[in-house]
């Protein structure tokens, strides 16, 4: 599919983590007030985020509730209903290989900041997630809250236990693993270089208790059509910022740029007139996003000119003031305040 940088996020999954976070005591209309978030865009099926918007949201979610542990409790609270279209594929499969092929080909209109991956190894199939572009402090997060979605999700389909025989996930849990193993009821492997559920290969067979051929014929037809227009029917201004999301952005040029497009840099300035954009300016809006982005991380100002593509820091702070009206520190220290 060709890549998007607008990712757009469901608002059921937006919901239950305004929901944990005030659960938790914290302030959660302050984080969507700070994302936008009014009742307008509540009512809205699904929220469109840029990738450095979505990983500023989830991280700011983890810091206003002070708790690593955010992903895995939000995921233990999404049911499969918040699922929408796919979430109906799943549940009225046939077989349980056939829904877990459902996932492997949809999920991502769910969560389009990850990857889901079908793999057999001897006995065993595994779902694995992977990023599907750098999410920073977001990743782990999204990976814990994902993967405990669909281990939910899978019981829920034989309405009894799950049928994941090991999870794996690639980073420490440390304090929260007493937790994590609470919620996927069994012990978490946190050694692993991917994130995965395993599955053997024994039961994919198995019938599903809330199998409806039509609904779910009904059902598959509109994730393929959701599908199809994501791919099909994105802007070329989004594709391009898509593309620039990469390490492309230090040294974006034109010709690459449409080379993985699949379209020559002559087309690429016409869609992009079409659309009302030009290929420097929508260059320049993505820098200054990575760059916000970065300074309310606290990266160092250096190493976001050279990442950004300016060799001259001087040259950084004279961009980043005409984005901005102010230069990086000063930008930095109002965020902190």
């Amino acid at each position: 599919m060709p890549e998007s940088a607008l990712l757009r996020i469901p608002t059921p999954y937006l919901r239950q983590i305004a929901a944990q976070l005030a659960r938790s005591g914290a302030d959660a209309e302050g984080w969507r007030a700070r994302h936008g978030l009014d009742d307008r865009a509540g009512s809205l099926g699904t929220v469109a985020f840029s990738a450095p918007g979505l990983v500023a949201l989830v991280a700011d979610a983890v810091a206003t509730a002070r708790d690593p542990a955010l992903g895995l409790l939000v995921g233990e609270r999404l049911a499969a209903a918040a699922h929408g279209v796919v979430g109906h594929a799943v549940l009225h499969s046939r077989t349980l290989g056939e829904a877990l092929d459902v996932l492997v080909r949809y999920a991502a209109l769910r969560m389009p900041a990850l990857v889901f991956e079908g793999a057999i190894e001897g006995g065993t199939w595994w779902l694995r997630l992977r990023p599907a572009m750098p999410l920073g402090a977001a990743e782990r997060p999204l990976i814990e809250a994902s993967l405990l979605a669909l281990h939910r999700l899978l019981a829920t389909l034989l309405d009894g236990p799950s049928p994941v025989t090991a999870v794996q996930l690639p980073h420490p849990l440390g304090r929260e693993r007493a937790l994590a193993t609470a919620l996927f009821g069994q012990a978490v492997d946190d050694a692993a270089a991917v994130a995965g559920l395993a599955i053997p290969r024994a039961v994919l067979d198995a019938r599903l208790p809330l199998a409806d051929p039509e609904a779910f014929a009904l059902a598959e037809r509109q994730c393929r059509e959701d599908l199809a227009r994501r791919d099909h029917a994105t802007r070329w201004t989004d594709r391009l910022r898509g593309v620039l999301s990469g390490p492309l952005l230090a040294h974006a040029d034109v010709g690459v740029c449409a080379r993985l497009l699949a379209t020559s840099p002559r087309s690429l300035h016409r869609h992009l007139a079409t659309e009302g954009a030009r290929f420097r300016t929508v260059v320049d809006q993505a820098r200054r996003e990575r760059a916000e982005q970065w300074l309310r991380e606290g990266v160092p100002v250096e190493a976001i000119a050279s990442a950004v593509g300016y060799g001259d820091v001087a040259n950084f702070r004279r961009a980043f003031r005409r984005w901005t009206g102010v230069a990086p520190g000063p930008w930095r220290d109002g965020r902190r305040g």
